[in-house]
């Protein structure tokens, strides 16, 4: 039987989305902690397949205790090996956690709906088998973000896709660590919770309009949903591969 995937989430109503959804597919059984609730975080990852930290409107860079020990608490799967996911703040965490900066904007922009992002030659191939040529076209062409920080490379991580105001938009450390800008878990019904009450946040330099969000997704969200289901096989197999 599968082992659970431990779920790291930043507020009491958060969901997983639609990456929770796939794994209990593949039936994961979703441990569900949200630290910034005083739950506690397991001392290790040997009874579980991986951990995705997600987003949240906190920064990499705050002083909350949690924050500072979900940072701290990476070293559990970089150190065992075990696949570790990090979703926008989860990917801040994971870069700041191997010593790289997280930081606004010099210019101030944001991120907030659909942007186009590019496979790096190293993203290209990471979805591929030995038999097949790279999938390139399997990335999405755009992404959907909320976020108004973005996270430089990390030494000896691999960047895995670039985006304009943010270059950095994923990237690999290791065989089994992985921290991605965008938000591929996000449902419709997520979407209108955030618009709602994120609504101020659309009025920040670069945000693009409520409306633009819905229309985008009608575009572009089923190459998302492509992408994410082949991403979440290959995560969830790097444990594998790492611990051979």
């Amino acid at each position: 039987m599968p082992l659970p995937v431990l779920i790291v989430l930043h507020q009491e109503h958060s969901s997983p989305g639609r990456v929770g959804r796939l794994l209990l597919e593949r039936g994961h059984a979703l441990d569900i902690r949200r630290p910034c609730l005083g739950h506690a975080l397991p001392d290790t990852l040997q009874g579980h397949a991986g951990a995705v930290i997600f987003g949240g409107p906190q920064s990499a860079n705050d002083c909350h205790d949690y924050v500072k020990a979900e940072i701290d608490w990476i070293d559990v799967p970089l150190s065992e090996g075990k696949p570790y996911l990090g979703i926008c703040l989860g990917a801040q965490m994971l870069a700041r956690r191997l010593g790289a900066r997280v930081a606004p904007h010099p210019q101030g922009l944001v991120e907030i709906g659909y942007y186009p992002i590019r496979a790096t030659g190293a993203g290209s191939s990471l979805l591929a088998t030995p038999a097949e040529a790279p999938m390139c076209g399997l990335w999405p062409d755009r992404v959907y973000h909320w976020h108004r920080e973005g996270f430089e490379l990390a030494s000896g991580a691999e960047l895995l896709a670039e985006g304009e105001a943010f270059p950095n938009q994923a990237f690999r450390y290791g065989t089994s660590a992985f921290g991605i800008q965008f938000h591929p878990e996000v449902t419709h019904q997520m979407m209108c919770r955030w618009t709602v009450r994120g609504s101020e946040r659309l009025n920040l330099p670069g945000a693009r309009p409520t409306k633009a969000h819905f229309l985008d997704r009608l575009q572009h969200d089923g190459r998302i949903r492509l992408w994410l289901d082949a991403f979440l096989d290959h995560w969830l197999a790097s444990g594998r591969t790492s611990a051979a």
